[in-house]
């Protein structure tokens, strides 16, 4: 069957097809191709790959696969500096990020999107109702319908992989909202906008109304549909809570009919959760939204860090990823504080590269801990220089080391001659210390 008989990766994958991205994935995974096309065909792995993007290396994102992570990046009316933001995009591609979502709100967003997927070799993503309030440049409630998803479709043309669209939040969910009064009430930002429409228009989100044309806008493009969370808990008070749940089950509905539009579907999910409610939203998640990938943000375990969330972050998404989320979405030091700067972007970074290779560990992975073994090989050994290559952070621990040189070579400054590996060296080998 020729390559070009199909519309998107999953049509692909139904009809038996291995497209070049495929190829591609199963290659730098290290798996099978026929086990990669049926986990594609089943929704279970996803594939984000615009036909119009034109520079994209892709992924794979899902079932068996390493866990993914992305960068949240733009501009905003405050600081609407376009080239710091390149500066920034340039950066997270060098430390190897999987994935950049363009949350900009301000400004030229088409001409800053579209630079940023030239010059990007990851999957982009977007929101496209942040794009719509500065399009239109209309108030909330003068938005029609049919403006939102033409949004949607240009972004599709401009080459975004996925998209973000609350389509779980409906008059059900909207209800159960109301019924049920939280701490910290909707703080999703494209979640809150399509609930203050709704609630001025008195008329159904137009994403559920409409959710046919969406879907062949993304049929169209080959763009991923990531079902966004527009219920997540703010704050650990609301996790787990009836209108997170509600909004969850909506979505596994929405889901499938993705599905038989062969449109590829990510999940959304939280947010603020208590580290102890973790597993348990991992598995409704994948219960619920019949195994399509799941992609945190997150979560954050408590809500008393200030400056410190990519730690706080770090710690869920370590969690999250061991019991089976898919995708991390970074936090920075900078979360709830401010747009973060550059080296807050690289802090954000290395700690959800962190969380995401823990979690590998924990699902077992294969290869996982090899990384892990050579590293404490290199240890045992005290070879600085395998040290640094094998780090997470080869420059920092580099500079750490070069900050302050022991007295002897094979040791650092925290232990000296008393270094255990120094010391079961010589006595392993017969010699005298």
């Amino acid at each position: 069957m020729n390559e070009m008989n199909y519309t998107t990766q999953m049509d692909a994958a139904k009809k038996g097809i291995v497209t070049e991205a495929m190829h591609h994935v199963a290659k730098t995974e290290n798996v099978d191709a026929n086990w990669l096309i049926q986990k594609v065909a089943e929704g279970k792995i996803v594939i984000p790959a615009n036909k119009n993007h034109k520079s994209l290396i892709p992924v794979g994102v899902g079932e068996g696969l390493s866990t993914k992570i992305n960068v949240n990046l733009g501009i905003s009316k405050d600081v609407n500096d376009y080239d710091a933001e390149m500066t920034k995009v340039r950066k997270a591609l060098e430390l190897g990020i999987h994935g950049i979502m363009d949350l900009s709100n301000y400004g030229k967003t088409a001409e800053f999107r579209r630079a940023l997927i030239d010059v990007s070799t990851v999957m982009i993503g977007s929101v496209p109702i942040y794009d719509a309030l500065g399009f239109y440049e209309k108030d909330l409630i003068d938005i029609k319908p049919e403006e939102f998803l033409d949004v949607v479709e240009k972004h599709g043309e401009d080459g975004v992989d996925f998209v973000t669209i609350h389509a779980g939040v409906n008059k059900h969910t909207v209800q159960t909202f109301l019924n049920n009064p939280r701490l910290t009430n909707i703080v999703s930002r494209g979640g809150s906008l399509i609930f203050a429409w709704m609630q001025l228009t008195g008329n159904e989100n137009p994403f559920v109304e409409y959710y046919d044309r969406l879907l062949d806008i993304c049929e169209k493009y080959d763009i991923t549909l990531s079902l966004g969370d527009a219920m997540r808990p703010g704050s650990i008070a609301d996790g787990t809570d009836a209108s997170q749940i509600s909004e969850l089950i909506a979505l596994g509905e929405l889901t499938k009919k993705a599905w038989a539009k062969n449109v590829q579907v990510m999940i959304e999910g939280p947010g603020h959760m208590a580290i102890d409610e973790i597993e348990a939203n991992m598995l409704l998640e994948k219960k619920l939204c019949h195994g399509a990938p799941f992609y945190v943000l997150g979560p954050l375990v408590t809500d008393v860090a200030p400056g410190y969330d990519h730690i706080t972050g770090a710690i869920g998404g370590a969690l999250a990823a061991s019991k089976g989320a898919d995708f991390l979405c970074y936090v920075t030091p900078a979360e709830h504080l401010r747009l973060p700067t550059l080296e807050d972007m690289v802090e954000g970074i290395m700690a959800f590269k962190i969380a995401a290779h823990a979690g590998d560990i924990g699902k077992k992975l294969p290869g996982a801990r090899e990384w892990d073994n050579k590293m404490s090989a290199a240890r045992k050994a005290i070879d600085w220089e395998a040290m640094f290559n094998l780090a997470i952070d080869p420059e920092k621990a580099r500079k750490y080391r070069a900050d302050s040189q022991p007295e002897e070579e094979h040791s650092c400054t925290m232990c000296g001659k008393m270094c255990a590996m120094r010391t079961l060296n010589k006595v392993m080998n017969g010699e005298s210390i």
